[in-house]
């Protein structure tokens, strides 16, 4: 996409802005305001807040099927996409009581084509045509996100957090920019809650805020942010805790703009301090020293979907053998460490230990590229509180350590401080 279509607009509202009537209505009136402005709108909307995980248990609480019978999460999808559905309903409704002409469609109406891999789909394509047509009829379209369906007629969804993923994929779909109204009026340089002295980014770039995404932020799925720059759709984080005036007009809104780097004039070297509790870092002691050895390992893991992240090879005290530590999420930990308790026999190691009393903490910034320094006043910081780190692992414009995670927040308070953040 070259440049937005300035007269549509697409908007999504998270499970905390649809949490109960009075939320959608504040929402409707938000929606209500870019219509009166001029604006063609389409609503990606989430389940209410506590929703999802209600239907997931009944999904559970069904129990698994008999034997013979293959286990699929199809019917899950069918059941845990009806939250959606709702909202984007009751939106639909709120805003015909405002006066404004709605409508919802289903993600099979539209349709949001997924592949099959039900229960964590990605999405192959969204055709603008349908819609779009709408829009320029005058038709506020209200869009459940989440869901999808496959080429044979299937529901499916896209994983938690997946709505953001929708609304850009609509957004690049109709050629326009992404308005992600949340609980939140932007992204910070780091979490408010930890650091009081964080500030908001006017603009972030796709390359930052994908890292922040992964690496502990929760303002936005990354894979939305992934496809916003695969698309080059512009996104905003607003909050949704914002009223139109009397005159049904909107505040300046603020915010921050995801764009490309081009669009950033002033690159500051670091741009925030993320902190992630969800890793466990996981060691076989006594590795074979063999040139194959973390290949096998790191094959078995890829074939079972384990994601890794830092990996550390050290010597071990016994000769001919290493130690290998890696890191991967710690919902996946217990299943790493089964696989490679299975095979280590034919792998080739002493012992393996589990450790998940850790936290990832990071900083991120496109200005690392052209500026020197900064590892040594990361590791500065962390030494002047006497945090020592386990692994390191960097990229172009991000620097990550494992800690203790007792430290955690002090380490993003001290990084913080270092990089002067305060001050953006």
């Amino acid at each position: 996409m070259t440049r937005p279509d300035a007269t549509r607009l697409v908007m999504k509202f998270g499970g905390t802005s649809m949490g109960d009537l009075e939320r959608i209505r504040r929402a409707a009136r938000i929606v209500a305001a870019e219509v009166q402005a001029g604006r063609k709108v389409a609503v990606v909307v989430s389940a209410m807040a506590g929703k999802t995980n209600e239907l997931v248990a009944w999904t559970d609480g069904a129990g698994r099927p008999a034997q013979g019978i293959p286990l699929s999460d199809d019917e899950y999808d069918v059941v845990v996409a009806s939250g959606e559905q709702v909202t984007a309903g009751l939106l639909a409704l709120t805003l015909r009581n405002l006066g404004v002409a709605a409508r919802s469609w289903m993600g099979w109406q539209i349709p949001i084509l997924t592949d099959d891999a039900h229960g964590r789909a990605r999405i192959d394509d969204v055709p603008g045509e349908v819609i779009g047509a709408a829009l320029d009829g005058g038709e506020v379209a209200v869009v459940p996100g989440f869901q999808g369906v496959t080429r044979d007629g299937r529901i499916t969804t896209l994983g938690r957090g997946g709505s953001d993923t929708s609304a850009v994929a609509v957004a690049a779909a109709l050629g326009c920019a992404c308005d992600i109204y949340t609980d939140v009026d932007g992204v910070y340089t780091t979490d408010p809650r930890i650091e009081q002295k964080a500030r908001r980014l006017e603009k972030v770039s796709y390359e930052e805020m994908l890292e922040m995404a992964s690496l502990g932020a929760k303002v936005l799925q990354t894979r939305s942010v992934e496809l916003a720059m695969a698309k080059q759709v512009p996104v905003r984080v607003l909050s949704s805790f914002i009223e139109p005036d009397a005159d049904g007009v909107l505040p300046d809104k603020g915010g921050t703009l995801i764009c490309d780097e081009e669009e950033i004039v002033e690159k500051r070297i670091v741009s925030g301090v993320t902190m992630s509790r969800d890793e466990a870092r996981i060691t076989l002691l006594g590795l074979a020293d063999r040139t194959d050895a973390p290949a096998d390992v790191f094959t078995r893991l890829a074939e079972a979907n384990v994601n890794v992240d830092m990996i550390v090879q050290s010597q071990s005290r016994t000769e001919g053998t290493v130690n290998l530590t890696f890191t991967t999420g710690r919902r996946d930990a217990a299943r790493a460490a089964e696989l490679m308790r299975a095979a280590q026999a034919e792998i080739g190691f002493d012992e393996i230990r589990v450790d998940e009393d850790v936290a990832k903490v990071s900083v991120i910034g496109v200005g690392m590229r052209s500026h020197a320094g900064v590892a040594q006043t990361m590791f500065r910081a962390l030494a002047d509180k006497g945090i020592k780190f386990q692994a390191i692992s960097t990229s172009e414009i991000k620097i990550s350590v494992l800690i203790d995670a007792a430290y955690a927040e002090l380490a993003v308070r001290a990084l913080h401080a270092a990089y002067g953040l305060e001050t953006v």
